[in-house]
């Protein structure tokens, strides 16, 4: 039975990190689960997001997956830490869930000199005040402001990234972030879909300032963490294998996830739900 790695993302957005780690990890069997049908978490409850988050990792371990990877700051935000500590050692204490918000956490202080960082995310993410208690335990010097971004997802999963509204309420959210802290010189893409309106955004920022998004962050740590951890790479399968799914309608999935990853994807429908 093949053992991969879980990537995991409430839509899309997730396979931007999927990206960055398949080309880190070539060898490694992978499966990515998008849970089309019942985003976005952004504005769900902790409680909502942690109840749909733990379906799907326990839809993974049914899949063979031993390590599930979070690659959704809403879910890393609001369900990560809870699962970690309740649920996995009643599940498979063997088996691990990680999320994307610590190893970027651990590095973001290693880019700033004026030690004052710009967050953009959802409305979830900021809530959850996930990035600055992080952020605080790496670096205790840094200032760290937060900017939620709500009409960001909804765009881009529209394909209207490029549109006359899309700039509007990209500098709109920019200008709102730069007003908190004229000391800001990085600013860390908080949702992964923020990298498909990358160049967008850091046309509208000082030239100064310099904009971190999460796939390398990601893919390296994972890359170190399988290294400082052989009993979990031993486990894992590398034929090479990457399978889709999707928990909503796989043509639809397919359209959109190509734009996201960077290539053709034909996904399989999963059902997460507990019978």
């Amino acid at each position: 039975m093949a053992h991969p790695i879980g990537i995991f993302d409430s839509g899309f957005g997730g396979l931007t990190v999927f990206r960055a780690i398949a080309q880190q990890l070539p060898a490694y069997d992978f499966i990515y689960l998008g849970d089309n049908a019942r985003a976005p978490y952004g504005n769900r409850s902790f409680e909502t997001v942690h109840e749909y988050t733990l379906q799907c990792v326990r839809w993974f371990f049914e899949q063979g997956c031993p390590l599930v990877i979070l690659a959704c700051n809403t879910a890393s935000a609001k369900a990560l830490r809870s699962i970690q500590q309740n649920d996995l050692p009643h599940i498979d204490p063997a088996k691990r869930v990680l999320g994307v918000i610590r190893p970027t956490a651990e590095l973001i202080g290693n880019f700033s000199t004026t030690r004052s960082v710009g967050i953009l995310g959802t409305q979830g993410t900021v809530l959850s005040q996930s990035y600055p208690i992080e952020i605080r335990h790496f670096f205790p010097d840094i200032k760290v402001s937060q900017q939620a971004c709500p009409m960001w997802v909804p765009l881009i999963e529209n394909g209207e990234q490029h549109s006359a509204a899309a700039d509007y309420f990209i500098e709109k959210y920019i200008q709102e972030l730069l007003a908190q802290d004229a000391a800001i010189d990085t600013v860390l893409l908080a949702c992964t879909h923020y990298p498909l309106i990358e160049e967008q955004i850091k046309a509208h920022l000082p030239r100064h300032v310099q904009v971190l998004g999460q796939g390398a962050i990601v893919a390296h740590s994972l890359q170190d963490y399988l290294q400082r951890h052989k009993e979990m790479d031993e486990r894992l399968t590398k034929n090479g294998e990457v399978l889709f799914y999707t928990t909503d309608d796989t043509a639809s999935f397919d359209k959109q996830a190509s734009v996201f990853y960077g290539q053709p994807i034909q996904s399989q429908f999963a059902d997460v739900t507990p019978l």
